[in-house]
């Protein structure tokens, strides 16, 4: 949840004050979904003529379930991206995803490759089943990745911008140790 003062603070209330009621209201509810949680913090804690603007959000992350996941450690090696390849192609299969299995070699090979170029150590992959399929390869690197046209005579440097073109999404997410570069596709790997 992320809130300005404003929610909390009003003419003859402290940011304390508010903050208990915050609390309170958070604790005797704590079930509900995003949109009454923010209809309950309206109605309790948002004081009657506020003082300052007000912006809140709310938010409810969720687990995937183990069996929608999978993640392997990725030695510091070229020769690694072959058998990693393979092992997400199985595992894909093994889920039902025949389709996607194509695709996901492509982005697969290339954020392994990418990571390996411009990352550091430790090298990490996970596959996510979700409404779409997301690849996630984490280095120890904070090194920012960019994507760039390669000319016809380059030898390299096409390898985001080949994610971009088969992903619907892509990104990257900084961590406390390096990065996380992911992308993102159809279940059925379109």
């Amino acid at each position: 949840m992320l809130y300005t003062n404003g929610l909390l603070e009003g003419h003859d209330r402290t940011t304390g004050t508010g903050l208990g009621l915050l609390r309170r209201t958070l604790t005797a509810e704590p079930d509900l979904d995003p949109d009454a949680t923010c209809g309950s913090l309206f109605q309790t804690v948002l004081p009657p003529h506020p003082s300052d603007d007000v912006a809140l959000l709310v938010a409810r992350t969720r687990l995937l379930d183990p069996e929608n996941v999978a993640e392997w450690d990725v030695p510091f090696d070229p020769a690694a991206v072959a058998p990693l390849r393979a092992a997400c192609a199985q595992r894909l299969r093994a889920w039902g995803l025949e389709d996607a299995v194509c695709t996901a070699k492509l982005i697969i090979s290339e954020l392994i490759t990418n990571a390996l170029r411009y990352g550091a150590p430790p090298l990490h992959i996970r596959l996510l089943r979700d409404r779409g399929l997301v690849f996630e390869v984490s280095d120890g690197s904070s090194t920012a990745p960019h994507m760039r046209r390669a000319a016809t005579t380059d030898e390299g440097g096409r390898g985001l911008f080949l994610v971009a073109q088969f992903a619907q999404r892509w990104g990257t997410r900084y961590t406390p140790h390096g990065k996380v570069l992911w992308a993102e596709t159809p279940l059925d790997g379109r």
